[in-house]
């Protein structure tokens, strides 16, 4: 009986924690979020650092070789810069609304306004010199 107690106890306390948790966030430090124009607005105004966001398509070919350049990136800069992705094809409202008329095309985000940009696959130098413009 006393075991029956305990457990009803922790199912309690937990049931409570879950109740408190805030809204899981899309940004993970040291990974690339997908955004979408559902949730593109909301997700840049509760962003607390730069987000430098790449408009990409499965299909284009740079495209897919700069993938792995943001992925390293996102961890290397954890902390000081969140990274994101949307899919043009997917999301054409926030690819005209950004002017993307090539990919892929890197945003420099802050305070939710873009800052800068840069076009084609330029490597990690060229989106590292982005981010040295804009990082204190």
């Amino acid at each position: 009986m006393a075991e029956d107690e305990e457990l009803e106890r922790i199912k309690r306390k937990m049931m409570k924690r879950l109740m408190r948790a805030e809204e899981p966030s899309l940004w993970v430090d040291g990974a690339v979020a997908n955004l979408t124009t559902a949730n593109f607005d909301e997700v840049l105004t509760k962003a607390k650092q730069p987000v430098l966001v790449d408009f990409w398509a499965g299909w284009c070919a740079p495209c897919t070789a700069m993938k792995p350049v943001l992925e390293a990136m996102a961890r290397d800069y954890a902390g000081r810069v969140s990274f994101a992705k949307v899919d043009v094809n997917r999301n054409q409202t926030l690819a005209r609304r950004y002017g993307v008329m090539s990919i892929p095309n890197f945003v420099l985000f802050r305070n939710s306004k873009p800052v800068d940009r840069v076009v084609g696959a330029v490597g990690r130098p060229g989106l590292e010199a982005m981010l040295r413009r804009h990082l204190s």
